[in-house]
């Protein structure tokens, strides 16, 4: 079995934030899914569990944090700077938040920030692929 990697989130509404993940590229795997959680699927190992919020609690006794504060900050890279503004554009039209932080635009890296429904934050992003894969050397600019 490959490795995976699977991020549980609670949401306030199923539907709706099942709307979100699949406006912005998700796909349903109804298999894992059900009228308390959905699994959305990123790729073949990486999955999103949206889960109710009674459905989270059976997971831990901990609160669920309110929308306002962030935990983490959920990146995803993008073949494109024209993929980062269409996922950002078509989260923002099906419940999320565009640009909640500044953009970040480097040359060689881009990205944007978007609060999905519940608060949750994605980062989409963007890196020149000779960077990325060390054909070149990263620019000074990124460590300021």
């Amino acid at each position: 079995m490959p490795k995976m990697i699977f991020v549980n989130l609670p949401v306030a509404d199923l539907a709706r934030s099942r709307a979100f993940y699949e406006a912005i590229g998700f796909t349903n795997e109804p298999r894992f899914s059900d009228h308390t959680g959905a699994a959305m699927m990123w790729s073949d190992t990486i999955v999103v569990m949206i889960l109710t919020h009674d459905k989270w609690k059976g997971f831990t006794d901990r609160p669920i944090p309110p929308a306002t504060s962030s935990e983490v900050s959920l990146a995803l890279a993008l073949d494109s700077r024209e993929a980062v503004d269409a996922m950002i554009e078509a989260g923002a039209a099906h419940g999320g938040t565009a640009d909640v932080n500044p953009v970040q635009d480097y040359g060689f890296m881009y990205g944007r920030d978007l609060l999905d429904p519940d608060g949750h934050v994605w980062a989409p992003f963007w890196m020149e692929p000779a960077v990325a894969n060390g054909e070149q050397p990263m620019p000074a600019v990124a460590a300021e």
